[in-house]
């Protein structure tokens, strides 16, 4: 069993009495997976996490071993896949090199840069502090950032968190190449959004911006008075254990990202200058921490209920049109949410709560099914790998939930 404190910082006997008062309440039907916390501040926090068992390889879905043996043999997958039903994993393997080169294979703790999958991490810390009662989501973006340009008034922290805020995303503007390598500071970055007038009227649409998160990374600052991955650190990776997450600075013992390139086969990718997407998708982590945020995040121990269900709630206006002909997803904080199994055959309609990332070599998905407690998180060190990523998160889903196991990609 994986575990994981359910509130941190509370003594384990008084976790075992609040959960017997309300078995008691409810009957006993009551399951720990559906309980959310009311109040408007979040759980304490612990300096010192407790121990985590041993990571080491479990293959319990053998339709999945199948896929990642086939797949990993033929070079088609690269990284690593872990599924659990809430704190127990039910697979946890690893195919593939970190670094061509010198031919180190990747290992079960290998680090993975997450990209976008980082930005939840920015929605959370936000939230956080709204439970601090330091800032509030409904804040107007000038409260906090100064000076502040004209274009900007109408822009609440909510449009940034929810990608409807108007401001031109990063590879929107001119000269994005060269922003692409050229290392930037949050200031320059700020500086760089303010001198672009906005696309649309904030919250009259949606469009997916990395420059949004970057000001959220500056909200966050201003309004803890710590840089956003010293805020990181201390509201949520040291109290959780996450000893193997942080900034990607270029010292963290990243594994190699590779790309296929002209049919040449997979080159490195060393240059990945994170510093323009500090706060949009510059962390690094492993599968068993991020399953410690997993487990953390959804299970209340970070947020409190309203935070959370802002984060997982849909933003979006009703006038946002359908995706692929599909229905849309949901567009929540740092978070997606929709039945992407319907995107794999056979299919099959869970709702999952889920985010994407790619970035400079590496592709990743990371996905909650909330009616069974249900994780899967595929990391890649290989950009090009994005459709194996997705049916193999999507199979790893299927196995656990008991859904007929799919085979093939339909999107």
């Amino acid at each position: 069993m994986f575990n994981v404190p359910r509130r941190a910082g509370n003594h384990p006997r008084l976790i075992l009495a609040v959960l017997i008062l309300l078995i008691a309440v409810g009957g006993g039907a009551a399951s720990w997976t559906t309980l959310r916390p009311t109040p408007s501040t979040p759980p304490a926090t612990v300096a010192v996490p407790p121990p985590r068992p041993p990571v080491e390889v479990v293959e319990t879905l053998p339709g999945l071993k199948a896929q990642l043996d086939l797949w990993g043999g033929r070079g088609q997958f690269t990284g690593g896949i872990l599924v659990a039903r809430g704190d127990e994993v039910l697979f946890r393997r690893v195919h593939g090199l970190a670094d061509r080169s010198s031919g180190e294979p990747l290992a079960l703790n290998s680090r993975f840069r997450l990209a976008s999958v980082s930005k939840q991490f920015t929605a959370a810390a936000v939230l956080r502090l709204q439970d601090e009662g330091k800032l509030s989501v409904d804040d107007p973006l000038c409260r906090w950032i100064q000076p502040c340009p004209a274009a900007w008034e109408p822009i609440r922290l909510h449009h940034l968190l929810s990608h409807s805020s108007g401001v031109p995303d990063l590879m929107a503007r001119p000269a994005w190449g060269l922003r692409r390598v050229t290392p930037a500071t949050e200031d320059e970055l700020t500086g760089g959004s303010a001198k672009y007038g906005l696309q649309f009227p904030p919250g009259t649409k949606v469009r997916y911006n990395n420059a949004g998160y970057n000001l959220l990374g500056a909200v966050v600052a201003q309004a803890s008075g710590r840089p956003l991955m010293d805020y990181l650190q201390t509201a949520f990776f040291t109290p959780l254990g996450m000893t193997d997450t942080g900034y990607d600075d270029g010292a963290s013992d990243v594994v190699m990202g590779y790309a296929n390139l002209g049919g040449a086969g997979p080159s490195p990718q060393p240059d990945a200058n994170v510093s323009i997407i500090f706060a949009a998708g510059a962390l690094y982590s492993t599968l068993d921490d991020l399953l410690v945020w997993q487990r953390a995040l959804h299970g209340g121990d970070l947020l409190s209920g309203k935070s959370y269900a802002r984060m997982t709630g849909d933003h979006a206006p009703a006038t946002t049109p359908p995706e692929r002909g599909r229905p849309r997803r949901d567009w929540g904080y740092g978070v997606f949410v929709n039945s992407i199994g319907r995107q794999v055959s056979p299919a099959f309609d869970d709702r999952q709560i889920y985010h994407t990332g790619s970035w400079s070599g590496f592709r990743n998905l990371m996905t909650y099914q909330p009616d069974a407690d249900v994780t899967v998180i595929v990391l890649s060190n290989n950009f090009h790998q994005r459709d194996a990523v997705f049916l193999l998160s999507q199979q790893g889903m299927a196995a656990a939930l008991g859904r007929p196991f799919p085979t093939a990609a339909a999107r």
